[in-house]
């Protein structure tokens, strides 16, 4: 919500001394977070001048200026009395009064064409420019869209400040409204709250005598529960030809939205001062009663931004005998449109129920200020003075007549009390809080209190959608007290506790990822079906099965992921996008696999606390939440430099790195060769623990990485971390060491070429106690080896814990190791 601060001092008479920026910062405590704020940065002499002549001179551009001497007042004319300016505008006479920037003034609306923005005489056109005249787009105002502004006569003198006139040095707050705040959409609520946080009164512009209520325009409500109140008045007679008063141009131009016609600004600015949509209907176009239904299957809308909409029974409509005229609380239709020759105009100002605009409003994709306002909340006391707020308006500026009287269909239904123990706040917030202190804050947010000894009854305000158990009332009276009074005090840690076994085991994970240089990232846990499609996996693949939302963010991912690699490639694919060459990210986080079975969550309502069988009900249709690690690595894993070449990544850098997460952990894997998507059938590795794979890691399959949008050679691992924390020991076993030396022995076996070389290296190793270690360390396939076949070298350390090693000992060692890989896997030494 765009507030400006000029219009804001009109409801609350705020000290002088209250800077701006004092007012942000007290609003922000006051829970109306500030964004930014705006000023128009215009500074220097931008004064009103009258155009004393005007000649007309073509150029062989095919273009005509115009060479003025224009009168801007004393002490800035030069010794003929005016300033010469070439304005190639021609939307102005002699004697007309305009806005002329002389050198000095800084317009950043220029700063694209001019450096700094800062205007300077110059010649052009065979003549010395010494100043602008001014467009409303060079200062950011309402104005002609093809040519200078006009100022009407009398309004101001040569010479006189522009900056003041125009209302150029007001500044605008930019305020983040909460969803629950809906009331602060509007100059009204954030006035009320103003006051409030200050102590000062309030000039509420909603306090407006409605009369005449009675027979007006006809209307009918078929639809009750979607519109609870429909209120209507007819003006006519407005001049169309009357331009919007300055001063409401520019409060409308300020808050954000565009300044159009007297009757369209005239509703907007009442909906930006009241927070009440207000809808204009050219009366000459109506048809018939007004009535408020359900729409057909198949009725159809043009809506005021030129769009034939399909209506579906789901949305509440406007109709009169022709059918609908207007969406209702979203948008008007274009077939009542107010026009540039709309004289009679019937206003229109309802409550709509809150779900059911926001429910038509996304089925269409079309929000607006009006949504946006009633899917929040609007007040259901307004729509009368809204309606005769806008008639007055229109009388006052348009020059028209209040015909008839003022048609009202319903009534807002009365809020129930609340009640709360007088000393709830102090209990919640520690900090001592007494009853006039409580009293008066919920009547400051218009809440009538009703007070009994020990507890209190207030009844919510018709605007407050907010306020409906004690705890919403313990709110809004810390946020008069202050949120900064509020205690910040740590609970008290009973000893013996800590960090529980899993805790410190993803903790010791995550400082093992982070040495190894992978930066850690938090993606949404959301998925659909395209993420599965670009990742390659088949139709019947367990990853697909997913645990769906009811109401999910996005209806392209309806559903929490089953893999981390979803959220971690599109975060690659941003990263990659912004320029990062090497990216090496890693996510530690839940996946969500759906129960066998298909058990579907109960949705239970907030309006009691759910059973314990309910309770129980709704945790058997959770789903499993493993932790995985997942990373993505892409460029070059070793940064080349003046030290020497670089190293892109490879498939075995995502091995290495969940091998060494084993290794933290005191667990061990077995890698094995494997083909799953959405790696590269002959880079892609299982991750085995205890005979079960837990992940995959390796290279990227080239599908993947085009569907991706990614660069050749990305590689990327999962694993199941639950799985490698359940294996791991709590502390890690206690190593036995060995005073005695260590006996070295290289041995190459030659297996057939689809004997894996983990098979060979695990036949060694439980070949005799004294093999303390194998290691593989060359590969060859070759003519010596013969075809079909390769060499598979390994170094054996050897040590026993009591002794010395004999020959003997090494020997037999050796011998056995070498029999234990021929009996198993038919390996022959290599000679």
């Amino acid at each position: 919500m765009r507030v400006p601060v000029k219009w804001l001092r009109e409801l609350v008479a705020l000290p002088e001394s209250v800077t701006t920026v004092q007012l942000a910062a007290r609003l922000t405590e006051f829970d109306l977070k500030l964004e930014e704020i705006i000023s128009s940065g215009i500074s220097g002499p931008l004064v009103v001048g009258r155009v004393g002549s005007l000649a007309k001179e073509p150029q062989k551009n095919g273009k005509t200026i115009n060479w003025c001497r224009v009168d801007v007042g004393p002490g800035h004319n030069d010794a003929d009395g005016a300033r010469g300016i070439v304005c190639g505008a021609h939307n102005f006479v002699e004697g007309d009064l305009v806005v002329v920037s002389l050198p000095g003034t800084v317009l950043p609306a220029l700063a694209d064409f001019i450096p700094g923005g800062e205007i300077a005489a110059r010649k052009t056109y065979g003549h010395v420019s010494d100043g602008m005249i001014c467009s409303g787009a060079e200062l950011g105002v309402p104005g002609d869209a093809d040519g200078i502004i006009v100022l009407a006569d009398g309004s101001a003198e040569p010479g006189d400040d522009a900056i003041a006139l125009l209302g150029l040095g007001d500044e605008v707050l930019d305020l983040e409204v909460n969803p629950d705040r809906g009331y602060a959409l509007s100059m009204r609520g954030v006035g009320r709250d103003t006051a409030l946080a200050y102590g000062l009164d309030f000039a509420d512009p909603g306090d407006i005598e409605v009369a005449g209520v009675g027979e007006g325009y006809p209307v009918r409500v078929d639809d009750s529960d979607a519109c609870p109140v429909f209120a209507a008045r007819a003006v006519t007679g407005v001049d169309p030809s009357l331009p919007t008063p300055s001063w409401m141009a520019r409060r409308i131009e300020q808050a954000g939205m565009r300044s159009i016609s007297l009757a369209v600004d005239v509703t907007n600015y009442v909906m930006l001062e009241l927070g009440h949509p207000i809808h204009g209907y050219d009366r000459a176009k109506l048809r018939g009663t007004i009535v408020v239904r359900r729409a057909t299957e198949g009725e159809k809308l043009t809506t005021l931004d030129g769009t034939v909409r399909s209506l579906s029974i789901e949305d509440t409509v406007i109709v009169d005998d022709r059918g609908p005229i207007g969406l209702a609380g979203v948008m008007g239709g274009e077939d009542t449109e107010l026009s540039k020759t709309t004289t009679d105009i019937l206003i229109e100002a309802a409550h709509w129920k809150a779900p059911m605009i926001a429910r038509t409003a996304r089925l269409h994709k079309l929000p607006s200020e009006a949504s946006k306002r009633y899917e929040r909340g609007v007040d259901p006391d307004l729509p009368a003075r809204a309606t005769q707020r806008v008639a007055d308006l229109l009388v006052e500026h348009g020059g028209g007549t209040i015909e008839g009287g003022l048609t009202v269909v319903g009534t807002a239904a009365p809020r129930a009390a609340v009640e709360m123990a007088i000393d709830l706040p102090s209990r919640v917030s520690g900090v001592d809080i007494d009853a006039q202190t409580v009293v008066e804050a919920l009547e400051g947010n218009g809440c009538a209190v009703e007070l009994d000894h020990a507890s209190l009854a207030a009844t919510p305000p018709s605007w407050r959608f907010d306020l409906n158990d004690p705890n919403d009332l313990v709110e809004e009276v810390l946020r008069v007290v202050g949120y900064d009074k509020v205690p910040s005090i740590l609970p008290t840690a009973p000893a013996g506790r800590g960090l529980t076994t899993g805790q410190k085991l993803r903790r010791r994970v995550g400082n093992a990822l982070a040495g190894d240089g992978l930066i850690e990232v938090k993606t949404f846990p959301f998925a659909g079906n395209a993420d599965f499609d670009r990742l390659g996996l088949p139709a019947d693949d367990m990853r697909r099965r997913q645990v769906l939302l009811e109401n999910p963010l996005s209806a392209e991912e309806p559903g929490m992921t089953t893999t981390l690699l979803t959220g971690l490639l599109k975060s690659l694919v941003l990263n990659i996008g912004r320029g990062h060459a090497d990216v090496h990210i890693v996510e530690t986080g839940r996946v969500f696999l759906p129960k066998a079975g298909e058990v579907e969550a109960p949705i239970y309502t907030v309006a009691d606390r759910p059973t314990d069988q309910e309770i129980a009900a709704f945790a058997a249709a959770l789903p499993e939440q493993p932790h995985h690690v997942g990373l993505v690595m892409s460029g070059e894993r070793i940064r080349s430099g003046w030290a020497g070449p670089g190293r892109q990544v490879v498939w075995a850098d995502a091995i290495a790195i969940v091998q060494r997460l084993a290794d933290v952990l005191h667990v061990h894997v077995e890698v094995q060769p494997a083909q799953a998507m959405p790696w590269h059938p002959g880079r892609c590795a299982a991750i085995v623990l205890d005979g079960v794979t837990i992940g995959h890691a390796g290279e990227l399959h080239p599908r993947v990485l085009k569907a991706y949008g990614l660069p050749a050679r990305v590689v990327a691992a999962e694993v199941d971390l639950d799985a490698l924390i359940a294996a791991s020991p709590e502390v890690g076993p206690r190593p036995e060491f060995s005073a005695y030396p260590v006996a070295k022995e290289d041995l190459a076996l030659i297996v057939d070429e689809m004997v894996h070389a983990m098979s060979v290296q695990r036949a060694l190793a439980g070949a005799s106690p004294l093999i303390e270690s194998v290691r593989l360390f060359d590969v060859y396939v070759g003519d010596q080896v013969g075809d079909g076949k390769k060499s598979l070298a390994f170094a054996l350390r050897l040590r026993a814990p009591d002794r010395t090693l004999t020959d003997d000992d090494i020997r037999s060692a050796r011998d056995a190791a070498i029999s234990a890989a021929a009996e198993s896997l038919g390996a022959t030494l290599r000679t």
